[in-house]
């Protein structure tokens, strides 16, 4: 028999409905989320910075490199989980979803354990590969050690926020990201400092409230998830799911590599721009770093839009209802734009006092910071065209696009127009390289929408006769059920 969630038929239905006010409801929890975890480690840093000093806010840094390096890859194959557990909501194939579900979580708990174990032990040389000064060393290494330890969970936690976003709920996930912030922030003073009954860690103290909210989150959820008795949970039978299916995991680390690469190339390039940028001077340097902290925020909506038309698209392709995937696009690109150039704006009328909350209003800095908004700010609404048009071809299986069209754009297009221009333009060439880049990124997204044959592309190859016979007289399975052939 049809479990109940079957019968219900599949929540989070994307192919129905008015594109854009789904698009829209669809992507404000996602960018939530995301103002939600920056607000985190700001708060993080603040708690760090102000109680134990600047030795110890450039550990974290250091070591949150490590972790973000590591993120960008668990980024890449949650959002092929992501795109898989889409198409098979838009065929209303619950039972499909299910199986990606389970390989991904399967396939990646193994791996993200290991992780843990593997960054524990090599700490010390991956801190000494990103030069980690002597004095800060022990400090970062004690940090990093108890980080390393919450990765099962932060890594699973991703993963499963993600695929609850491939089956339209955008909700769950941004409820269970407030958790982790709240427990984050909240105890990272508490640990620090030896609050009440906790004993005093130092940095270590902070890394542990990191450890704690995850562990607590993730747990939650999945408690969440069954309690709710949510389609993508897994009972009796269907926990076989769990081990991984060598196709699905084929298809998750085929697709979900490029993707993460895409984050490795976009971190990497700003590592070298910040490279470039030192050799102006420390007034510059600071400068620099407070236009890339309220850049964060403005390249928000972007990427949340982005994820959301990703994921809408993906359930749309797998319902084969094309018309309505342009249309995503369009609805994307419109309200990439309607939010992107309000806060362009805003920023442009309230920079200084924005400025100011960071470098203080008689820095040397401030003005070097206005110039570089001034030249360099409006770039955001050509890399939100940009990341509307990644999400959609994404949704496709598309991905060695996407990713050779960045690696273009921020090396020889971005670092090309710095090196060449700055006999010329000095320091501005640094910062109109931004716009030169985001106007070729975009203008070559454009062509590869176009002509870039990404509507072929498949996320896993066609069944064979014999899986297909078996998917056809699957009565036992709830997919089969729901997704009658003919």
């Amino acid at each position: 028999m049809a479990d109940a969630a079957a019968k219900r038929g599949p929540r989070g239905d994307l192919t129905q409905g008015p594109i854009g006010k789904t698009l829209l409801a669809f992507a404000l929890p996602t960018l939530a989320s995301s103002i939600l975890q920056s607000l985190n480690g700001s708060i993080n840093s603040i708690w760090i910075g102000r109680f134990l000093g600047e030795r110890a806010l450039a550990s974290t840094f250091n070591a949150n490199m490590v972790m973000f390096l590591l993120m960008a890859f668990v980024f890449g194959f949650g959002m092929a989980a992501t795109v898989l557990i889409g198409q098979a909501w838009g065929r209303k194939d619950v039972d499909g979803a299910r199986r990606v579900m389970g390989s991904a979580v399967g396939g990646f708990l193994p791996v993200a354990l290991a992780i843990a174990v593997i960054g524990w032990i090599a700490s010390p040389a991956l801190l000494r590969l990103l030069a980690m000064p002597p004095d800060a060393m022990p400090l970062a290494l004690s940090y990093l050690r108890v980080i390393f330890t919450a990765m099962p969970a932060i890594l699973l936690l991703v993963l499963m926020m993600m695929a609850l976003r491939g089956s339209g709920d955008a909700l769950t996930p941004m409820w269970f990201m407030i958790l982790a912030v709240v427990l984050d922030a909240g105890l990272n003073p508490v640990f620090i400092l030896g609050l009440g009954p906790a004993p005093e860690l130092g940095i270590s103290g902070s890394a542990l409230a990191t450890v704690i909210a995850n562990y607590v989150s993730l747990g939650a959820l999945v408690i969440y998830i069954y309690a709710k008795d949510l389609p993508l949970r897994l009972k009796g039978k269907e926990l076989r799911y769990l081990k991984p299916d060598p196709k699905l995991i084929g298809a998750i680390v085929r697709k979900g590599l490029p993707m993460g690469l895409q984050m490795i190339v976009v971190s990497s390039s700003a590592v070298a721009t910040v490279g470039l940028v030192n050799r102006e001077g420390v007034d510059t340097t600071a400068a620099f770093g407070v236009a890339m902290q309220l850049w964060t925020y403005l390249q928000m909506p972007a990427m949340a839009l982005g994820a959301a038309v990703s994921a809408m698209a993906a359930q749309n392709i797998g319902a084969g209802q094309w018309d309505r995937v342009g249309r995503i696009t369009r609805s994307g690109i419109l309200y990439t734009f309607a939010i992107t150039g309000i806060l362009v704006l805003v920023l442009a009328v309230s920079d200084r006092p924005a400025l100011a909350l960071f470098l203080g209003s008689k820095s040397p800095a401030l003005p070097i910071a206005e110039h570089i908004q001034i030249l360099a700010t409006w770039s955001f609404l050509l890399f939100g065209v940009t990341m509307i048009l990644f999400g959609t071809v994404r949704a496709n299986g598309a991905v060695v696009g996407p990713l050779v069209i960045l690696a273009v754009g921020l090396y020889p297009v971005r670092f090309g127009f710095a090196l060449g221009a700055y006999p010329w333009l000095g320091a501005d060439a640094l910062w109109l390289s931004f716009p030169v880049s985001s106007l070729a990124n975009m203008a070559m997204a454009i062509g590869f929408y176009r002509y870039g044959g990404w509507r072929k592309a498949r996320m896993m190859p066609p069944p064979g006769v014999d899986e297909a016979i078996e998917e056809a007289e699957g009565l036992t399975e709830p997919g089969g059920r729901i997704n009658p052939a003919g």
